[in-house]
């Protein structure tokens, strides 16, 4: 029998999968704004120990949600388009073990090698302090984040987006209040408690979801002799492995802008912080609407449907290219009002200015590459969309390392270079699947 979501129209079902997942993104966006608000209530340090923090914080996320998450789900979607229940049944298994084994990687990687980081990102003496103060608790919870994110992924590859979307929304309306309280009680560490509680919840709540068969079928988690299957782990894998690397791309890039902007000093790195944050508000809406194209993407490939599967991907990243377009134009064209929202300190706003002005005008095509990367997931067709991260890097890295220190242009410079970068990534992911649309690999004799 066909799947359903290879028969029903495209902007449809589209709307289906990525709304419910777009709308808790949205939410994201005015908890991220809270977010930053409670920080910037605990101080300037405060502000720039989360700024130190974010770069490798925010690789985590992305793996867990859109790397690993996204391959997770691919591979889900891929296997009930083409009729192999047996094959979904055993991926929900070797999905969890590896939430497990990353997650586990991550904290330790976090009491041990994180502080040298932070110290080389230009983190001191009380922006260090509160930036491991975060760190430490944060992290101790990342194998709860990593399955609460994977079991999201599994329902959204098997069609549904309502149910890790409501478990969102709730664990979203938790969090803004109990991380004020925390912070207000305990510091810089209060919205990491926070962060993990409801985390915690809400992976809760997702167990419950899929061991009552939301995926379409109730997965049997007990020993077999084909428990663990080397195949199964490459059908992740492959997509993962490549998508992480792209995730790395964008965290090494953040990483090295943030060390290059924080030679200019404490107030740079804040101005910074608050200005790039609107860059890592947008995305979560590019990726709602990319979940869904992972989905629907999947289900065509593992058909063999590949004209269905780049229409998806078009129309998505159009969409994206118009609503995080004017997202970053309305900042742009009023940086000061975005900017007060978080500081009056003239030092400070001024960095976060300069930033935005020169960077948000091209979220538009941020949010047309980074849309078409999830589409890129559920088709098994990541080499682009690695390599146009990659060309980010550079431009953006070794650029506003050469405009700032060899052209003299400062952190203006640092920060156009920043903004060509956006055009690189966008511009080579959606040109070449206009030029090369995906088609079927030939057999191997």
């Amino acid at each position: 029998m066909s799947h359903p979501l290879l028969t029903a129209p495209v902007g449809r079902a589209l709307v289906r999968l990525a709304g419910p997942t777009t709308a808790v993104m949205a939410l994201q966006v005015v908890v991220a704004l809270a977010d930053i608000w409670i920080v910037a209530r605990l101080g300037t340090d405060a502000l720039a120990g989360i700024a130190l923090v974010f770069p490798v914080m925010v690789l985590m996320l992305n793996s867990a949600n859109g790397a690993m998450g996204g391959a997770v789900a691919s591979a889900l979607a891929r296997a009930l388009g083409a009729g192999r229940g047996d094959d979904a049944q055993a991926i929900v298994r070797h999905a969890l073990v590896l939430a497990v084994a990353v997650g586990a990687a991550f904290t330790a990687f976090a009491w041990t090698v994180a502080p040298a980081f932070y110290r080389w990102l230009g983190g001191r003496g009380a922006a260090l302090d509160r930036a491991l103060a975060f760190s430490d608790v944060w992290y101790s919870g990342a194998i709860v984040i990593w399955l609460n994110c994977f079991l999201a992924a599994l329902l959204r590859g098997a069609g549904d987006a309502a149910t890790p979307a409501r478990i969102g929304i709730g664990a979203s309306l938790v969090y803004v209040p109990l991380a004020g309280l925390l912070a207000w009680r305990i510091g810089i560490a209060g919205p990491a408690v926070a962060s993990l509680a409801t985390a915690t919840g809400a992976a809760l709540l997702q167990a419950r979801a899929v061991r009552r068969g939301r995926l379409g079928f109730v997965p049997k988690l007990g020993l077999g002799k084909r428990r663990w299957q080397r195949r199964l782990f490459g059908e992740i894998l492959r997509v993962g492995a490549l998508g992480s690397l792209s995730t790395v791309a964008a965290s090494l890039t953040a990483l090295l802008v943030t060390a290059l902007v924080g030679r200019f000093g404490t107030a740079a790195l804040a101005g910074y912080g608050i200005g790039v944050r609107l860059e890592f508000m947008v995305a979560p809406l590019a990726f709602g609407l990319g979940t869904g194209l992972t989905t629907l993407v999947g289900v065509a490939v593992g058909a063999g449907d590949f004209g269905r599967a780049v229409r998806v991907a078009w129309l998505g990243g159009l969409a994206a290219f118009a609503g995080i377009g004017a997202i970053g134009w309305l900042v742009a064209v009023m940086p000061q009002a975005w900017s007060r929202l978080f500081t009056a300190e003239p030092d400070v706003l001024a960095v976060s200015v300069a930033y935005v002005t020169r960077a948000a005008p091209f979220y538009c095509l941020f949010g047309l590459g980074l849309t078409i990367y999830f589409a890129s997931q559920g088709a098994d067709r990541m080499a682009w969309p690695v390599l146009a991260a990659f060309l980010r890097l550079a431009v953006a890295t070794a650029g506003g390392w050469l405009v700032a220190e060899r052209l003299g242009l400062g952190l203006d410079g640092i920060f156009a270079a920043t903004g060509a970068s956006l055009v690189v990534y966008g511009g080579l992911i959606g040109g070449a699947l206009l030029v090369a649309p995906w088609r079927a690999r030939p057999r191997v004799i």
